[in-house]
């Protein structure tokens, strides 16, 4: 089983067919909810009374030492109270929450991007919706752009600026354009040039950026030595260099260091450092890109052991024909898990139909 599969529930023993008896299982969820809201141990006074919850004092104190008992709460130190396992939050959210109706995005989120801007700059609004996920939720917003090699050819200008001088403008999908001037020794004829746009915008538009790509789409046999000639010269200009590395997008990175000061130092430097080195933070993502659901790891469920205080809720986004990236929260493992999952989801959601225009 590789890395990215999810590790099945083991069965509890006396449960029913989810593994807790319905009471075993509203008293967990009143103990993850609490604990997510107070940050506090949650102890039987917290418990019996509530709406709900007509069980006798004994009766949730025998519960919460039998639920503590099957891994899925801890007793901290001296406290009278428990808190979550890793493995009550997963149950929380793998069975309980399936239950409840769906959770909108929040509003803030739907209205993130304007998908009616003509002009698609994608990495300013891939920043941009980094900054929204993590305000609502007061957790740390990672959103991946598309690997550049998904970009393509939207339009091609050949521009007469003197008479011999001619500027090549090169427009991609992602918004990005790129300028490149051409001096000659004689004089151009201005059709030559409405001709190379014309030829240039029938063959490249939709084309994958990238040398091999673009010298493929210009090899015609039936132009001309002059056509050939003036091609040969602008042909820098139009094959566009590929990074290798896939950008990355942080948002609330002041904000959660400040707020999340009670986390374990340790889980917080391990973070950090995996934004630095992206490529670790890409190996966590993967599982995420390659699903199309909500992706998490919670606590020790993280491959990297150093991060094991901390929770990860993901998404991708994408086109019809690929997922081009994610849509991703960190934070405690005391997190909201409702709002995050709703949030990511939402967020991709949204994210997909502004890339709809860009990479079909």
């Amino acid at each position: 089983m590789s890395d990215d599969e999810d590790v099945p529930l083991p069965a509890v023993p006396g449960g029913g067919e989810s593994g807790l008896k319905p009471r075993q299982e509203l008293i967990l969820r009143t103990v993850v909810e609490e604990h997510i809201a107070s940050g506090a141990p949650v102890g039987s006074k917290n418990i019996a009374g509530r709406e709900g919850i007509d069980f006798a004092s004994s009766t949730v104190r025998y519960e919460l030492a039998r639920l503590e008992e099957l891994g899925f709460l801890d007793h901290p130190h001296t406290s009278a109270g428990r808190v979550p396992t890793d493995r009550g939050y997963r149950y929380y959210v793998d069975t309980l929450l399936t239950r409840d109706p769906p959770t909108q995005a929040p509003a803030m989120v739907e209205t993130a991007l304007d998908l009616s801007e003509v002009q698609r700059e994608v990495d300013e609004a891939l920043s941009r919706l980094a900054d929204v996920v993590a305000q609502v939720t007061n957790l740390l917003g990672i959103v991946t752009a598309p690997a550049p090699q998904s970009s393509t050819v939207r339009h091609v200008e050949v521009l007469p600026l003197q008479p011999q001088v001619v500027m090549v403008v090169v427009i991609t999908s992602t918004g990005a354009v790129t300028k490149r001037v051409f001096a000659f020794d004689k004089a151009i004829d201005p059709s030559l040039c409405e001709w190379a746009g014309a030829f240039l915008n029938e063959r490249l538009t939709g084309a994958s950026v990238g040398a091999r790509s673009i010298e493929s789409r210009l090899d015609d046999p039936s132009l001309s030595a002059r056509e050939r000639e003036f091609l040969a010269v602008l042909a820098p200009a139009l094959e566009l260099e590929v990074e290798g590395a896939t950008s990355i997008f942080v948002g609330g990175r002041a904000r959660f260091l400040a707020e999340q000061r009670h986390l374990d130092l340790i889980a917080i430097d391990a973070l950090m450092e995996s934004l630095e080195e992206r490529y670790q933070l890409l190996a966590m993502l993967r599982g995420a890109l390659g699903r199309n659901q909500v992706y998490l790891r919670i606590g020790s469920e993280l491959a990297d052991r150093s991060l094991s205080g901390l929770s990860m809720v993901a998404a991708n986004y994408g086109v019809a024909r690929r997922n081009l990236g994610t849509v991703s929260l960190f934070g405690p493992t005391r997190m909201d898990y409702r709002l995050a999952m709703a949030t990511v989801r939402g967020a991709a959601q949204i994210l997909s139909r502004y890339v709809e225009d860009v990479y079909e």
